[in-house]
């Protein structure tokens, strides 16, 4: 077998859909493609350890980079890459008092369960969606009289339809605009306006600027780069990316084909990872550079999207000039 590994230490490897390249991180064996980690593991298995727990990295090397929940940042060298994820971190941070930012965070969880429920019903024991969705909301801290309250509400409501806008925005960012509404016009309307008041516009297309992926959460505050790529390659994910939850706190995002997200969950969890949360999004094939200026603008529209009642998830693929 032949692997081609003509790569520079900084240069990018092409993410053709469905390919078991990663992205590089910094040092040593985590700076070779995945496909060719496997291959040499199969060669060389590591020696069997008595328990996972002892193979966490202790102490930990602290992560370098913070971003927000969708902004996120792909294990390799690139150093301005890093820093822009970071810029772009503090600038989308949802501004205003904590506690309307929270309001405003268990709403849009109220209209995601109702998507759940309207999919694959009520009974999270038969709707793997929704039981993952709750878990994501506990997680959260949701108040679990507000998550019931949600199903049964859920159970109740007037049928919807679900959405999706493609937009572009400052800098010719990508956007999903993922919308649930009784009367498709008036969402659309109000989502035009609302583009077109903010420096974005509606358009074709954006949808191939993403792939929808299964995506498992775990505390990224003991794991380094390397031992993350190591257990990425050992649950079968096809990527693995640093990110930030609302609060700031470090999280790393394991990115898989929709059809493996159990076992790539299931395979972290026997290791003895405290799982966050799983389940779907829709991650950019690419990414929009965008200088500070426009950064103020693309997330000043993304706050009015989140504003408009109906919207339920805004998706980019925005990362900051360093």
């Amino acid at each position: 077998m032949h692997f081609n590994c003509d790569v520079t230490k900084n240069q990018e490897v092409p993410r053709a859909a469905g390919a078991e390249w990663f992205c590089f991180a910094k040092t040593g064996m985590a700076g070779l493609p995945l496909l060719l980690l496997r291959a040499l593991r199969a060669l060389h298995p590591p020696a069997p350890t008595i328990s996972t727990a002892v193979r966490l990295p202790c102490p930990h090397r602290p992560l370098p980079s913070r971003a927000s929940c969708c902004p996120v940042r792909f294990l390799r060298t690139s150093a301005a890459f890093c820093a822009g994820h970071n810029k772009w971190s503090k600038v989308k941070h949802i501004k205003g008092p904590k506690d309307e930012a929270r309001g405003r965070m268990f709403m849009k969880f109220g209209m995601m369960i109702r998507i759940a429920v309207k999919e694959g019903g009520s009974n999270p024991d038969l709707n793997l969606n929704l039981a993952q969705l709750l878990e994501q909301c506990r997680s959260k801290n949701m108040p679990k009289a507000s998550i019931e309250a949600a199903v049964k509400s859920a159970e109740k409501a007037k049928p919807a339809s679900q959405h999706m806008f493609e937009a572009r925005g400052p800098g010719g960012c990508v956007l999903l605009i993922e919308v649930l509404t009784d009367n498709n016009s008036r969402t659309g309307q109000e989502i035009k306006r609302l583009l077109n008041k903010n420096g974005g516009v509606l358009c074709d297309g954006g949808r191939h600027n993403f792939s929808r992926s299964g995506v498992v959460v775990l505390p990224g505050h003991d794991i380094n780069s390397e031992k993350a790529l190591e257990l990425a390659i050992e649950s079968g994910a096809a990527d693995v990316q640093e990110t930030e939850d609302e609060e700031e706190k470090p999280l790393l995002k394991f990115i898989c084909d929709v059809a493996d997200l159990h076992k790539v969950r299931v395979s972290l969890e026997r290791q003895g990872l405290p799982v966050t949360s799983s389940g779907f999004e829709f991650v950019p094939r690419n990414y929009s550079s965008l200088d500070e200026e426009q950064l103020e603008a693309a997330s000043a529209l993304i706050e009015v999207l989140n504003d408009c009642p109906d919207v339920v998830r805004v998706w980019d693929n925005i990362q900051a000039d360093s």
